[in-house]
């Protein structure tokens, strides 16, 4: 069976029952999001910080038209 059948059946029946009166009021726990985005986050900062180590920006001088 499809994986995706299987999590949209899961899905929709949480949704249904959730509408009824004996529904937990409590929501769920869930995860913060993908247990990588921290260490993505920090790769991407210091990637940044060496090419501007590497190749720092120039000042640009504007010459009038």
């Amino acid at each position: 069976m499809d994986p995706f059948g299987i999590r949209a059946l899961e899905q929709t029946r949480r949704h249904v029952l959730s509408a009824r009166p004996d529904a937990p009021v409590v929501p769920e726990h869930r995860p913060d999001g993908p247990p990588l985005a921290d260490l993505r986050v920090s790769v991407a900062a210091l990637l940044r910080y060496l090419a501007d180590r590497v190749e720092p920006e120039r000042d640009i001088e504007t010459r009038p038209l």
